[in-house]
């Protein structure tokens, strides 16, 4: 007696579709030019903001990465701040973090009533998990005797908490619209 067998297709998606690895691309180019532009006129005592950050922030919201996922993005958003002048090689493990801290706080309920106040939010906690993590990472490579020039901590936090602020804003303004425009729930 013959049994008929029912192939399934069952398809089990591992790591970024084409559509996320391009909207990635995209978010973080505009992030660069952002910085590297818009970033040069806010210079505050030869600190920029990043707006690096508020892309990867808004690609992990958009494609809701696994912790590596959001990882690889902190990575390479870390390596793409290598481009413009800074203290080398500390914003790849800044971002790491801040991708790392905004991927685990999209698991946070932030509601306030109909309103979800995770973009604004995770984005806010995200850039100054990142900023602070620059910090550290600054006065850990001048305390290995690495030739940095530590920002003074009070002078740096200005240039955190206004990072964050106008962050969180661009990412709430610009979560909705794609997130319908690229069909995500």
């Amino acid at each position: 007696m013959a049994v008929k067998r029912e192939m399934k297709n069952e398809t089990v998606q591992k790591g970024f579709s084409v559509a996320d690895l391009i909207l990635v691309a995209i978010l973080l180019a505009a992030g660069a030019v952002l910085k590297y532009f818009v970033g040069s006129l806010l210079n505050v005592a030869g600190m920029k903001p990043n707006f690096i950050i508020a892309m990867y922030c808004l690609a992990i919201l958009l494609i809701r990465p696994k912790v590596p996922q959001a990882a690889v993005i902190g990575l390479i958003s870390g390596v793409i701040c290598q481009f413009a002048p800074g203290t080398p090689f500390i914003n790849i493990g800044s971002e790491l973090v801040g991708a790392v801290v905004m991927v685990l706080l999209m698991k946070l309920p932030l509601q306030l009533g109909k309103v979800n106040i995770r973009p604004v939010v995770c984005t806010f906690l995200a850039t100054l998990s990142s900023g602070f993590a620059f910090i550290g990472l600054q006065y850990l490579m001048l305390a290995a005797g690495l030739d940095v020039t530590a920002t003074p901590v009070l002078a740096f936090l200005p240039v955190i908490f206004g990072t964050a602020l106008i962050n969180s804003i661009i990412v709430q303004v610009l979560y909705l619209p794609l997130r319908y425009a690229v069909k995500k729930d």
